[in-house]
């Protein structure tokens, strides 16, 4: 598939320029010029240009980038080329399976390198008995408040307010809520990011069992 090129007006502002924005989302996930290019039906020059801000696609190459990329057009426009905001309270509700505790995303679901989950776990809630891994490469938690027992096969370290730990997430663990007087507020931080989680309103998952499915 071909498509021509438009050449971008030097003197558009730089809300007109998306192609900064379009290689941050590129990046964030991971892929390659290459990859996108492919499967959004453009050449890798095409591409670069356009991540450039040197060339502008037809309104249907950017669309076809934007379904390559699993993000809305209208994002290109709306979210600051430095960053995107996760609005406190608005924090995607996620299931990474588990019992008796609530967990959010706090980076955006199309960020591939990094992902932080806050997790609000119940007295004795937790990952259940049976350990689980996950296909990354570090692990970082904090506790905001309460105290997390983190289990390992040889030993168990506990985990009060303000503590952290960093670990691979590829060695069998589990975590469970160690204060009874109320939840335990937990920050995770996984790199890279996993799999996307489905809806929270599916009881009885287990962590271990999500995990063994993004591994399949």
């Amino acid at each position: 598939m071909t498509a021509s090129v438009v050449r971008a007006d030097p003197t558009a502002t730089d809300t007109a320029k998306i192609g900064q924005r379009l290689k941050a989302v590129r990046r964030a996930q991971r892929r390659t010029l290459e990859e996108v290019a492919e499967a959004s039906g453009l050449t890798k020059g095409f591409l670069s240009k356009i991540e450039r801000d040197l060339a502008s696609a037809s309104v249907a190459a950017l669309l076809r980038i934007c379904a390559t990329l699993n993000v809305p057009l209208s994002s290109l426009f709306e979210n600051d080329s430095t960053g995107e905001v996760v609005r406190n309270g608005s924090y995607p509700r996620i299931d990474f399976g588990g019992q008796d505790l609530a967990e959010y995303l706090l980076t955006p679901p199309a960020e591939r390198r990094v992902q932080v989950i806050m997790s609000e776990v119940q007295p004795g809630g937790g990952s259940g008995n049976e350990g689980y891994s996950l296909p990354a490469e570090v692990e970082f938690v904090y506790v905001v408040s309460g105290a997390l027992d983190l289990g390992f096969a040889e030993r168990t370290i506990r985990l009060g307010a303000g503590d952290a730990f960093t670990f691979d997430p590829s060695t069998p663990h589990t975590f469970r809520a160690a204060d009874v007087d109320g939840p335990t507020t937990v920050m995770w931080v996984i790199c890279p990011a996993l799999a996307a989680a489905g809806s929270a309103d599916r009881p009885g998952n287990s962590r271990a069992a999500y995990a063994a499915r993004l591994v399949v």
